[in-house]
């Protein structure tokens, strides 16, 4: 099979090009003329062909579909990509929309875009945006993979957003009651793989998470049993996350407040396996509590 891969620098799509060529696809990663060059070297050691294209240049983008049998993008402007005339909407929306259209014309025949659970009419500037995109792509005509992608656990519970297992310190939004199947960006990734193909994957809003639903409070406790120390817990009310979103004054402020929110209080990420594209083989947050833990510890003894 011959897949274009948007979003091949980044964590989650970088993982899908790799994926896809480890198991024989003929692949090529979309990047932009400025993307990190051990990247893109890491692309083209892994056996990905690269591909220079920008989601704001539809030409570029009609020539990379070209001759593919699937796309599958995971790009997004939230967080580390924003930047004036590279915001949401220019990527999230617009971009994504106009590389579902220079696939439709290509010929191609699936398309999988990675998002996330979301309301079906969304008032925040990301969820409207990948919303919209979601539209665009059911009406277009081509099979379809959507993925409704979980919390991913090599994100939320690091030290980048408050879950530090080096010091033992968590922020909780919320009172940490919220079950949630936190994922494996590498499951999602793997996930991507399999839609690009696998007859029940057609046409369909997959939901995507880990192989249990936990708590926050669930998911400290496991890490003290694995670091065998107390943690220290803080807790950001509800009512203070509001406020936040209420005085966001940007769109990556709003998305963030919005997602923080989300994991207090939505329901939607209480997943169950049996719904999944990918039933087995699942990283558990207990395995990855004890791989993050022994990598500190064997930093912090200068291993």
């Amino acid at each position: 099979m011959r897949v274009l891969v948007a979003g091949s620098t980044g964590m989650v799509g970088g993982e899908v090009a790799r994926q896809l060529a480890a198991r024989g696809d003929e692949v090529r990663g979309l990047v932009r003329g400025s993307a990190d060059e051990s990247k893109v070297a890491a692309l083209r050691a892994s056996g990905v062909t690269v591909v220079e294209g920008d989601l704001r240049d539809g030409q570029s983008l009609s020539a990379a579909c070209q001759g593919v049998d699937a796309v599958v993008t995971t790009v997004s402007a939230m967080p580390f990509s924003w930047q004036e005339g590279n915001t949401i909407g220019d990527v999230d929306r617009d971009g994504t929309i106009r590389l579902i259209d220079a696939a439709k014309q290509a010929g191609v025949r699936r398309f999988v875009h990675t998002s996330f659970p979301h309301e079906p009419e969304p008032t925040y500037r990301l969820g409207e945006a990948k919303a919209a995109a979601e539209r665009h792509l059911v009406r277009s005509g081509m099979e379809y993979a959507i993925l409704a992608a979980n919390y991913f656990t090599e994100v939320w519970l690091s030290p980048a957003l408050g879950f530090d297992y080096t010091t033992g310190s968590v922020t909780i939004y919320g009172d940490g009651t919220n079950p949630m199947s936190w994922v494996s960006y590498v499951d999602v990734a793997r996930t991507a793989c399999e839609a690009t193909s696998r007859p029940e994957a057609r046409n369909a809003t997959l939901p995507v998470g880990g192989p249990e639903a936990l708590t926050p409070l669930d998911v400290v406790a496991i890490f003290e049993e694995r670091s065998g120390r107390k943690w220290d817990v803080q807790h950001i009310p509800v009512e203070s996350l509001q406020e936040q979103l209420a005085a966001a004054d940007d769109e990556i402020q709003e998305s963030i407040a919005t997602l923080q929110i989300a994991y207090a209080t939505a329901q939607a990420f209480r997943m169950r396996p049996e719904d999944y594209l990918l039933q087995t083989g699942l990283k558990s947050v207990p395995e990855y509590a004890e791989q993050v833990v022994a990598q500190s510890a064997g930093q912090s003894a200068g291993v």
